[in-house]
């Protein structure tokens, strides 16, 4: 099957995606997590039941310096972006958890909040701040009252206004499990700041925040852990053996002073030595050195990648041929059609027809993705926005 061409030299801005008519995706919600079962095994066999769409941050981050509207559409890690992406048929929302001052786990990617006071900008980390002080920004629940003016600073230094078509309060992660459907599963990444070095003591008590709050109002909802700080992710692993836990990397995009971060093989190693059940990387990272989806598979690992080059239809497509377990993306509409249209259920078919059997074989095994469709795409997507 060919897919429509997309310029991908496009991708910074979005705006070359197609719209692609609707179609459902088959569900998977019925996705419960890990249960050990001895000392060694968990029920969990490291593979998740189907290609998955998550939505990112909700139906999408935020990017403010983009002139594609959909990137500014919905403040992103909010009850009404989750409430959207719901609309879709996706298996998980992901969004990020910080602990406030006072213990209170809440909703927000960055590690700082920014306003505007006297025409200073100012700066205060959201973990040094208590629940009262964090929901004095951004758009307020009780009618009548203004909140702080949100700003956002982008990661070569520029400040934008946080401003988006359809804004929404912060929010907690309790108020994410009273107020979103439950059918949602929750990709719940653990944030912690890259420059900082946390203690053992440290990222206990964060987590056991976090768990608490889990354990009294997850249910039997499906839920995923993920970080990107190693032992943060080797800990609620200690922490549960309830919920199966993915190391978050950029596959070498960045360097760290922690090695286990700095490559897809390190990654393998941290999850096969602190029993992990899979990775997620940057899609580059894959693109970059396929073959390690087959080293990560071998393993008995789940991949899920993230990135901006996932909100490309083909790229999606892609991974689901290379034996990606799933995609987080931005435009959560978009790839759901996309990823529908690719894998046609069998019951698309006429029952009555002959060759419904033929059909069957066609969802059963690979999908129609030729070798010589994904050699032309990996030529088309530029080395700049590979590497980058």
């Amino acid at each position: 099957m060919a897919l429509e061409a997309v310029h991908v030299s496009d991708v910074p801005n979005l705006d070359q995606v197609p719209d692609n008519s609707t179609l459902s995706l088959c569900s998977t919600r019925f996705f419960k997590g890990v249960n050990d079962v001895g000392d060694d095994e968990v029920k969990f066999g490291y593979n998740l039941p189907k290609f998955m769409v998550i939505g990112h941050r909700g139906s999408g981050m935020n990017i403010l310096q983009s002139c594609d509207p959909r990137m500014k559409s919905i403040q992103e890690n909010s009850i009404l972006s989750f409430h959207a992406a719901s609309k879709f048929p996706i298996d998980f929302i992901e969004f990020d958890v910080q602990v406030t001052k006072d213990d209170c786990p809440v909703i927000f990617h960055d590690n700082f909040i920014l306003t505007e006071d006297e025409g200073a900008i100012v700066e205060r980390r959201v973990t040094d701040l208590t629940l009262a002080e964090l929901f004095c920004y951004g758009p307020q629940k009780e009618p009548g009252n203004v909140g702080k003016n949100l700003l956002r600073k982008t990661k070569d230094g520029r400040i934008f206004e946080w401003r988006v078509q359809n804004d929404d309060p912060l929010c907690t992660l309790q108020e994410a499990f009273e107020k979103v459907e439950h059918s949602i599963g929750f990709n719940i990444e653990l944030k912690f700041d890259d420059h900082m070095v946390y203690t053992e003591e440290e990222l206990t008590h964060v987590l056991q925040a976090i768990m608490k709050v889990v354990n009294e109002y997850a249910n039997d909802r499906p839920i995923i852990f993920s970080s990107f700080q190693p032992d943060a992710a080797l800990l609620i692993r200690n922490l549960q053996n309830t919920y199966p836990v993915f190391f978050l990397t950029n596959g070498g995009s960045e360097i760290y002073i922690d090695i286990r971060r700095n490559s897809l093989e390190e990654a393998i190693r941290v999850c096969l030595t602190g029993s992990l059940q899979g990775i997620v990387s940057e899609v580059r990272a894959i693109i970059r050195n396929p073959g390690a989806v087959t080293r990560i598979k071998d393993s008995k690992l789940c991949l899920i990648t993230y990135g901006q080059l996932n909100n490309l239809p083909e790229v999606a497509c892609m991974q689901h041929h290379m034996g990606v377990d799933g995609v987080i993306v931005d435009l959560v509409k978009e790839i759901t059609e996309a990823i529908s249209n690719y894998i046609k259920p069998a019951k698309d078919y006429d029952e009555d027809s002959l060759f419904v059997e033929e059909a069957e074989k066609q969802v059963t095994t690979k999908p129609r993705f030729m070798q010589h469709e994904l050699s032309l795409l990996l030529l088309k997507i530029s080395p700049e926005l590979i590497q980058s």
